[in-house]
């Protein structure tokens, strides 16, 4: 992970950790099951956002590192992961 981008994700995921914890209080609270719903979805959309910009970095970074270093078994390992991490994200 690039460091540049390690404060502005933690910030995000400490936002959704708070969304979370309302979510919870909502719960809690007996809360109409609509507005839940909808704040969970919330929640997905944020860290699905997450999720691609942490993407992106890996791209840019490790990726494009492998690329450059012309070392196919390190090209290779990087596509690997990559392909297992989509292939579990379709199940």
């Amino acid at each position: 992970m690039q460091r540049d981008d390690k404060p502005r994700l933690l910030n995000r995921l400490k936002r959704i950790e708070g969304q979370v914890r309302g979510v919870a209080r909502m719960v809690e609270d007996d809360r109409y099951c609509i507005d839940v719903m909808t704040q969970l979805r919330a929640v997905r959309a944020a860290l699905s956002r997450v999720e691609s910009e942490l993407l992106k970095g890996h791209l840019d970074h490790c990726i494009e590192s492998a690329i450059v270093s012309g070392d196919a078994g390190e090209q290779r390992k990087k596509a690997a992961e990559l392909i297992e991490l989509l292939d579990r994200s379709a199940h």
